[in-house]
């Protein structure tokens, strides 16, 4: 079914990184089990506990830090590299692994650890430093906060991703458990234009009935052999 494709989307869940050492939300020894998901993942959290909120994205961020790219991201890079198809990268993960691997066109769709975001001006700031909620925005001195999508919040890009997976011929879901909305309908948005949809996964997707090939196992040793596979046509 592969073929010669031009516009191709990656959407990358948690276990991408997972194969980095960074555990995924539902691990019970991720850093996540230790902290309650409704407040610091919420903006009633971040009012009603301020400190607890940046508690939790400080240690997060020292994590995230740390991690370093594996073969899957790197394989992502090198199909860039090496294909003459246009090529974006749709990440559900707030890390910054695929920037560290040198992944060109990164759609953010839940916000990065590194980034601050003004509450009163917009204005964006990157850091890997801690910080506080006494730490104020250098524009306009407004209160600043995690520039991560909380519960109830909308996606970032909504309006590209859209366009992106309107275009696509091929999309493929990497690490993905396929339950998380709005990512766990893309492909059903994609499969609307009669693309070819893929999904690798440590085991199947919940919505693996919408992929026209699922592969199973560990994606940094599927996904490098899927991406020879389709360079092969490129």
């Amino acid at each position: 079914m592969l073929r010669k494709f031009h516009k191709i989307v990656f959407l990358t869940g948690a276990g991408i990184s997972a194969e980095s050492g960074l555990a995924t939300f539902r691990d019970p020894s991720g850093l996540w089990n230790n902290y309650d998901a409704e407040i610091v993942a919420s903006l009633w959290g971040l009012q009603s506990n301020p400190t607890l909120v940046h508690q939790f994205y400080n240690e997060l961020r020292k994590q995230m830090a740390l991690a370093q790219p594996n073969q899957a991201h790197c394989a992502l890079t090198y199909l860039q590299q090496n294909s003459s198809a246009d090529i974006h990268i749709i990440t559900q993960n707030i890390d910054t692994l695929h920037e560290k691997a040198h992944t060109q066109n990164v759609w953010h769709i839940h916000g990065q650890i590194n980034q601050l975001r003004c509450v009163k001006c917009g204005k964006i700031t990157e850091t890997w430093l801690p910080w506080t909620e006494h730490c104020l925005c250098y524009s306009c001195h407004g209160k600043l906060r995690p520039n991560i999508v909380f519960f109830g919040e909308e996606i970032f890009f909504s309006s590209q991703i859209e366009r992106l997976l309107a275009d696509a011929d091929l999309f493929v879901a990497i690490g993905t458990s396929g339950t998380i909305p709005p990512a766990s309908s893309f492909v059903q948005d994609v499969r609307k234009h009669s693309s070819l949809t893929v999904a690798l996964n440590l085991e199947k997707p919940a919505n693996y009935r919408d992929f026209d090939i699922v592969i199973e196992g560990k994606v940094s040793k599927t996904l490098p052999c899927f991406i020879e596979k389709l360079l092969c046509y490129q």
